[in-house]
């Protein structure tokens, strides 16, 4: 029999991908991923590229959605049921 493996977010109830963290791991991500968002917002916003911003957040969405999917359980569309 395997071990269950430690995954940093839970799976969402209804619909595609992850819910919220459930490890100390997924919530330390989550908080640099805020941060990292939040900080350098100002700055960014005031360089005279309008692109600068949204690319920037665009970037580190992506980076979020990849460290989610290495350390969730596998996408996929739910619609409610519990997991078997």
């Amino acid at each position: 029999m395997r071990p269950a493996p430690d995954y940093w977010y839970a799976a969402k109830r209804y619909g595609w991908g992850w819910g919220m963290p459930v490890a100390w791991q997924g919530w330390a991500v989550l908080a640099v991923f805020m941060v990292a968002i939040i900080v350098p917002a100002h700055w960014l916003r005031h360089t005279g590229y309008r692109w600068a911003y949204p690319a920037y957040v665009v970037a580190l969405v992506l980076v979020q959605s990849w460290i989610c999917y290495l350390k969730g359980p596998p996408p996929r569309w739910r619609w409610g049921e519990p997991d078997r």
